[in-house]
């Protein structure tokens, strides 16, 4: 079992920034960062592939959005720049054991979200 902790959401302005913290009880295979908005189903926004550090995003956060992570803490991190409106959303964290996807379904352990608000 894979406990996940989120942090750093919050309220900031259009073409502002955050940063996004997920701690991490365990290691696992691949982490990724999702979102949510009331009505619509969870969207991959990112992950970051374990062993070698590789990463992928969705194409609505290319160049504006950067994961990474930190080992000695087991933390995850999302830089989150340029933000606009339609990135509100409740942020997630999760953990994959297998494969690595922005497909919420390979997802085995989640956090329990933390909420961006971006205004225009």
């Amino acid at each position: 079992q894979v406990q996940l902790v989120e942090s750093g959401g919050g309220s900031v302005q259009a073409g502002g920034s955050l940063r996004l913290s997920c701690a991490a009880s365990g290691r696992t295979n691949c982490m990724g960062w999702f979102r949510q908005t009331p009505g619509k189903g969870r969207e991959g926004v990112a992950l970051i592939y374990t062993p070698t550090l590789s990463t992928g995003y969705a194409d609505s956060v290319k160049g504006r959005f950067t994961i990474s992570r930190d080992n000695a803490k087991n933390t995850v991190y999302l830089q989150m720049n340029s933000l606009k409106a339609e990135d509100t959303a409740m942020y997630y964290c999760a953990a994959a054991a297998g494969v690595c996807d922005l497909d919420s379904r390979y997802y085995n352990y989640w956090g329990q979200g933390t909420q961006v608000t971006v205004s225009s």
